[in-house]
Formats: C-alpha cells, structure tokens, sequence
C-alpha cells in the first residue's frame, strides 16, 4: 500500500511539471531570442551588438514588437508573422541597408531555431 501512494505521489508530481513545462512552451510561442553582431537599426532604437529577445502580440499580419535586453524593452516596433516552408535549422537575422545611403543597416528578419514561423520587421 506504501509503494501505491508514492507512486501515486510521483505521477501527480510528473504530471504537474509537465503541465508547468507546457504553459511555458506556450508563453514562448510569441518570442524568441537573437543575436546582432554589429550595431543595427531597429525602429527608430540604434541597437549595439549583443543577445536579444523579441516578443510579440496581435494578429500575425500586423504585430506589435517589443524587442528586450536583460529583460527590459529596448525598441518596439511592428511588423508580421512569415510561415516558412521548413523549420529554420538555426536562430538567424536578415539586415538590409538603411534607406538614406549611409552604411547602417536596418534589422528586417529573423529566423529562429527550430521553428516554422519567422518575424519581418517594418510591416512588410
């Protein structure tokens, strides 16, 4: 009868960690993490090179993107969901030069790993 409750025990305690684990899954579905390796425009945010993390929210053709370092939004700006054919074999950024002839470059997509869904930047 001992053994019965602690396994009882122990399936409840697996149970909840993976109900834990899928809630977090679900959260993250919205962001994901990237890294710049030169200084890049993001809005009207110059960000320096480094980790980032970019989350989002609203309707996949018009979302609102917040862009946070060490937990703290550092540029916002909108832009769109783009599904991908297959998952990205990588977390990977896309920059294009900036419109006004300078040698800035603008952030305008990232990939990330293991995922079929890639953020555009700028509402295009």
């Amino acid at each position: 009868m001992k053994h019965a409750k602690y396994i009882s025990l122990l399936a409840t305690i697996t149970f909840a960690l993976s109900l834990a684990a899928f809630a977090r899954d679900a959260k993250d579905a919205k962001s994901g993490t990237f890294t710049l390796d030169s200084p890049t425009q993001v809005g009207t945010t110059q960000l320096a090179a480094g980790h980032y993390k970019a989350a989002w929210s609203g309707p996949a053709n018009a979302v609102k993107v917040n862009i946070l370092q060490h937990g703290k939004t550092v540029a916002t700006t909108e832009g769109q969901i783009k599904n991908l054919q297959n998952p990205s074999p990588y977390d990977a950024v896309t920059v294009k030069p900036m419109a006004n002839n300078s040698n800035e470059k603008a952030l305008h997509e990232i990939d990330f790993s293991r995922r079929t869904e890639a953020l555009v930047l700028g509402g295009e």
